[in-house]
């Protein structure tokens, strides 16, 4: 099947989001202790604010929502040349956790690829759905959960006040060891850092959190949004205004109301997605044809996300240039620029030679089974 442009810009542009937000926590404590620890002056807080408002929880929402529309394009295309999509996809599944596990335990704690995995097992279940029910369905898990959480926290919080989740011991505690400690030290930690987001509560909030928006992605495979986008014009516009307006409010609701645990929550879990969903539908509309320029980061994204970690960890902890803890915010963005800018510039040089990024070839050896082409072929 012939790839189509706007996923793969938007993917580019989700890679970009993501880095945004991942550079905190690459460069500083931030699970410790908020990105503000570090503010200096009035250039960092805009790079926190600005962080906070357009990127923070609104990406990884968007690869979910492209996960999903993968999924079920792999799965038509399963069914067109009669190969059998469980086998294909739980093979898919498997290596994505095994890219995880050595992601999070030997290069950053902050891994999603093993959660994309294990909730992709959820997928099986949608597999004979109609457009119509899996729409109805990422609504309803996506609705119902998390006003339920909403609910159960202002009562929390109306009763006990916010309460102070921050851990400075532990954040000095990562700053000595990312910065100053051995290898071994630094493998303990990002393994204590892991157990520490991690808990018997993950899989139920990446449940709530990313389950959804892999049905809604599998929603629009099967529409077929991207394939006929202007039979969906006047859908994808109303889906554009609506997750706008969602966002506008909900992502800014802190801001003009008070910063607490509920307002924060909101902006996160209803304000990120919305605002992801902003984004997906306004490519489509008006960037569809400006945007190729970011396509071909895309069509490697799982190669540029594991490099982002690799680069990161590199400039930022001990065994590299050591720079973790000592980052001004607003420092730690324009790294995080330069660095996209860097990959834009290689990832254009590789798809010149390429089909497809080196991880993504062993990422679909392991699915189909056999070795698919990498090199282009030269044209005459």
């Amino acid at each position: 099947m012939e790839r189509i442009g706007v996923v793969d810009a938007i993917r580019g542009f989700a890679l970009l989001g993501i880095l945004l937000v991942n550079i905190f926590d690459f460069s500083a404590p931030v699970l410790y202790v908020e990105p503000e620890h570090f503010a200096k002056g009035m250039l960092d807080r805009w790079a926190v604010m600005f962080v906070d408002l357009f990127a923070q929880a609104s990406f990884y929402p968007l690869f979910s929502t492209l996960f999903g529309w993968g999924a079920f394009i792999m799965l038509e295309r399963a069914k067109r040349k009669g190969q059998p999509f469980q086998r294909i996809f739980s093979r898919r599944l498997a290596a994505l956790f095994l890219f995880g596990c050595i992601h999070a335990f030997f290069i950053w704690h902050g891994d999603i690829l093993m959660s994309y995995a294990m909730v992709g097992l959820f997928l099986f279940l949608f597999v004979r759905t109609s457009a119509a029910w899996l729409l109805r369905w990422s609504l309803l898990l996506f609705f119902v959960p998390n006003g339920i959480l909403i609910v159960l926290l202002f009562l929390a919080w109306a009763s006990e006040g916010d309460v102070d989740l921050s851990e400075p011991a532990l954040a000095e505690e990562a700053i000595r060891h990312y910065r100053d400690g051995t290898w071994m030290e630094v493998l303990i930690q990002r393994w204590h850092d892991w157990l520490y987001m991690n808990n018997a509560w993950t899989l139920v909030f990446f449940l709530v959190a990313i389950l959804p928006l892999f049905l809604f992605g599998a929603y629009i495979a099967k529409q077929q949004w991207f394939q006929r986008l202007d039979e969906h014009r006047l859908t994808i516009q109303k889906w554009c205004l609506f997750s706008f307006l969602f966002a506008l409010i909900f992502k800014s609701l802190p801001y003009w109301t008070e910063k607490n645990v509920v307002t924060q929550y909101i902006q996160d879990m209803i304000g990120g997605p919305a605002l992801s969903i902003f984004y997906l539908t306004a490519f489509s509309l008006f960037l569809r044809k400006r945007s190729s320029w970011l396509a071909p980061v895309g069509k490697m994204a799982l190669t540029n996300y594991l490099l982002q970690s690799i680069i990161c960890t590199t400039l930022f902890y001990s065994y590299g240039f050591g720079l973790y803890g000592n980052v001004r915010p607003f420092v730690a963005l324009l790294i995080a620029i330069i660095i996209y800018v860097v990959q834009v510039i290689y990832s254009h040089w590789w798809m010149r030679s390429f089909e497809i990024g080196p991880i993504e070839w062993i990422w679909r050896a392991i699915t189909y089974g056999e070795k698919p082409r990498l090199r282009r072929e030269k044209t005459t």
